[in-house]
């Protein structure tokens, strides 16, 4: 058992040095990349949003 989330010792490889637990990490790294960048891409998105109802209110202020 190990501690970093990969397999054994005598885990079988892919033939390219790569076992089964090292190809889920990287999956579920590339996963939370993307989850990242969605989340960044929404928060810039947001940010425009409430800049331009804000010069909407201050120009239009009495």
């Amino acid at each position: 058992m190990t501690t970093d989330g990969g397999t054994a010792e005598g885990a079988a490889t892919d033939g390219g040095g790569t076992t089964d637990g090292e190809r889920r990490r990287l999956a579920l790294e590339k996963k939370r990349e993307r989850y990242v960048w969605y989340y960044l891409g929404y928060f810039l998105f947001g940010i425009h949003i409430v800049a331009f109802v804000m010069i909407y209110a201050v120009k239009h202020a009495k």
